[in-house]
């Protein structure tokens, strides 16, 4: 089998030749290196369930941060079982595994057929480089075929309203990622308070990763102070109860799947935290989303969870909700046009709801909402 690889003790040191220059490396050049080899440790087969017997491992899959394989077990009965292993580095690796395994649970607990069943999370044995895994259920999915709008808002729906905050408020118990960026999840009262900090939070790393721009800063301050105020705090005002529930966090068609056997939709990858429902339709209007862009999606949702009062600013929440994913891909993908799309984005809020000099006006032909433009996630950023 490619890429199979034992865990005798000269064999778990295949890591450490990477050394600490896993901190500027690519995944694609960590894989390079590799040369073919699956990085494994003692601590993933500490993680399988007790009594399970390691035999192999392979990679299997690609994924933009970190290293994705199947490995296979043999369960105490002697049947043979299949998990997938994925593997990042350094305190980013740490962030982005930790969270999604904390998220796992959640969800799995929550909806045990709606998410790969998670196992472990932990740090490899081998000191260099500091490599951390997560270990799940190994699930057979069609990833290219769009999901019955219908069946999949259905189940989503369902998870939104039966979940419930550990705290009644919104935020989650650890850091978790979109990609390799750290959301800001600290525990509000205030919905319209967490979700400033979580937009203020990509909004930081973008221009720290794509550099200044004045007009595009002096909108984020506007959207910030006056647009989110004035239409988040009318969920929780005039007697209103907005119930945080548990999102996936990062929910476009990339992170879900059909599973071959069942025919359930499932999701994956997740990065979530307890947040209003409707942040999980956010990222569906940005450019990286093509089957979710659909209406039939929003509408069949919304068929099952009814947009929140006020319901005739649903449209406008849904497109500052979409600043959170839109900025965060700019922020993971320099140069990336959903930096425009996004500043024309918050034009658009500002002149509706809070008007100021010193930015653009907002120009609906390049609305990809509109337009209907959209891009090649994690690949170039070329309008297809």
């Amino acid at each position: 089998m490619a890429g199979e690889i034992d865990v005798s003790p000269g064999s778990l040191a295949s890591t450490a030749t990477l050394q600490d220059r896993t901190e500027s490396m690519t995944i694609k050049q960590i894989l390079a290196q590799l040369d073919g080899v699956f990085p494994i440790d003692e601590a993933v087969v500490d993680a399988l369930p007790v009594g399970s017997t390691f035999l192999s491992v392979e990679h299997f899959g690609t994924s933009a941060w970190t290293i994705t394989g199947r490995l296979i077990a043999l369960d105490p009965d002697g049947s043979e079982k299949h998990y997938f292993l994925k593997i990042a580095y350094g305190e980013v690796g740490r962030t982005m595994l930790g969270g999604e395994f904390e998220s796992s649970k959640i969800i799995y607990n929550v909806m045990p057929d709606f998410i790969p069943e998670p196992f472990g999370f932990g740090k490899y044995k081998v000191p260099n480089p500091a490599t951390y895994f997560y270990l799940s259920e190994f699930v057979d999915m069609d990833v290219t075929t769009a999901p019955d709008p219908a069946e999949f808002t259905s189940r989503l729906a369902h998870l939104h309203k039966i979940s419930q905050s550990p705290t009644g408020k919104f935020g989650f118990h650890v850091q978790t990622c979109d990609g390799d960026r750290a959301h800001v999840v600290d525990w509000q009262e205030s919905w319209a308070v967490f979700f400033r900090n979580l937009f203020l939070g990509v909004c930081e790393l973008d221009v720290k990763r794509n550099g200044p721009w004045p007009e595009y800063e002096r909108a984020i301050e506007q959207v910030a102070w006056k647009v989110i105020p004035r239409l988040l705090e009318p969920l929780q005002a005039e007697g209103r109860q907005l119930e945080p529930c548990i999102i996936h966090g990062d929910l476009w068609e990339g992170n879900m799947g059909i599973n071959l056997e069942t025919g359930d939709t499932l999701l994956f990858d997740a990065g979530s935290y307890y947040a209003h429902n409707e942040m999980e339709l956010g990222h569906w209007r940005c450019e990286f989303s093509s089957v979710f862009r659909s209406a039939s999606y929003k509408k069949h949702y919304l068929r099952h969870y009814p947009a929140a009062e006020p319901a005739d600013e649903f449209d406008d929440r849904n497109r500052l909700y979409s600043l959170k994913g839109a900025i965060n891909y700019s922020a993971g993908h320099p140069g990336s046009i959903l930096r425009k799309t996004a500043y024309n984005n918050m034009c658009y809020l500002c002149e509706k709801y809070a008007p100021i000099d010193g930015i653009d006006k907002y120009d609906s032909r390049i609305d990809p909402s509109l337009t209907g433009a959209r891009i090649v996630p994690h690949l170039a950023d070329g309008l297809i």
